[in-house]
């Protein structure tokens, strides 16, 4: 504490409360934040049963964030604590398992998923689960190439941008997409997965036999010999069309496929861009019309 001397009336208002010698006014919102529910933690915690906190990750920076859900984690061991929140990162961190959806049909609670989805979701907290909670439809996929074109084909086919329609389409980072579904499940949130046959497209399939007895979950395999992505475009099209669109002058298909492999993003970026026409491999448009 220290003394306020700047004209003002009254001493109540002379003592002035600081934060690393910066008046408590001036440290910003996030800080205030966090240093009123700390400190009320602390003073309240041991007579309290139930503990309320709305939004904790407001006005704050990631680490700041990881800070405050660490103490407010020590602090309320062995009490009950309701938190609301629009951060992906504080649900991945306090557990899944205990999120409860609020929408205008009620609320909506997930106490069956498997411990390893859990825990895998906290491990990985940079996923963006609250994405596929809070979306109307989510489709997934692979990669940042695959969004590209999957919202490019989107595009094409409704005349609007996939979030235009509450369509959020989320880049799993390889084959986690069984994890989201198992979140989706309990939600009954429908869900389109798309992905390569890396070879073998019946055994691709088979990674989502558990999920095949649900009506709002669809799984979109690549079919063919075209193993991923960039040879289905391919063959979805012909090499004078996409030297047309990548602004290249390719003289054979390999030579294409070994340009687009070598610069997957790129690729995608510039198909995402063109104004060109361009077809769609059949799985990718079965995914984005449901």
């Amino acid at each position: 504490m220290s003394i306020d001397i700047s004209q003002r009336a009254g001493w109540e208002r002379s003592l002035v409360p600081h934060l690393d010698e910066l008046p408590f006014p001036y440290v910003g919102k996030g800080e205030q934040s966090s240093l009123k529910i700390l400190l009320a933690l602390t003073e309240k915690i041991a007579d309290t049963h139930v503990v309320l906190i709305e939004e904790p990750e407001n006005h704050l920076s990631f680490s700041s964030l990881n800070q405050l859900v660490h103490k407010i984690n020590q602090k309320c061991a062995g009490k009950q604590v309701l938190v609301t929140t629009h951060s992906a990162y504080i649900l991945n961190k306090l557990g899944l398992n205990e999120l409860i959806l609020l929408t205008n049909m009620g609320g909506q609670r997930i106490t069956d998923l498997r411990n390893e989805t859990v825990d895998y979701f906290k491990k990985l907290s940079g996923y963006d689960t609250l994405r596929l909670v809070l979306a109307k439809r989510a489709i997934l996929v692979e990669g940042p190439s695959d969004e590209l074109i999957v919202t490019r084909a989107y595009r094409d086919e409704h005349g609007r941008d996939p979030i235009a329609d509450g369509v959020d389409i989320i880049n799993v980072r390889g084959l986690s997409a069984a994890r989201f579904l198992d979140l989706a499940v309990p939600l009954a949130k429908p869900v389109a997965v798309i992905n390569d046959n890396d070879g073998d497209a019946a055994k691709m399939e088979q990674r989502y036999d558990d999920y095949a007895a649900y009506d709002f979950v669809s799984i979109h395999i690549g079919a063919g010999e075209a193993v991923t992505l960039e040879p289905q475009v391919l063959a979805a099209n012909d090499l004078a069309r996409m030297n047309e669109i990548l602004g290249t002058n390719y003289p054979t298909d390999e030579a294409m496929l070994a340009h687009m492999k070598a610069d997957k993003t790129g690729w995608a970026l510039k198909v995402f861009e063109s104004e060109q026409p361009i077809t769609m491999p059949q799985y990718i448009r079965d995914a984005v019309r449901r």
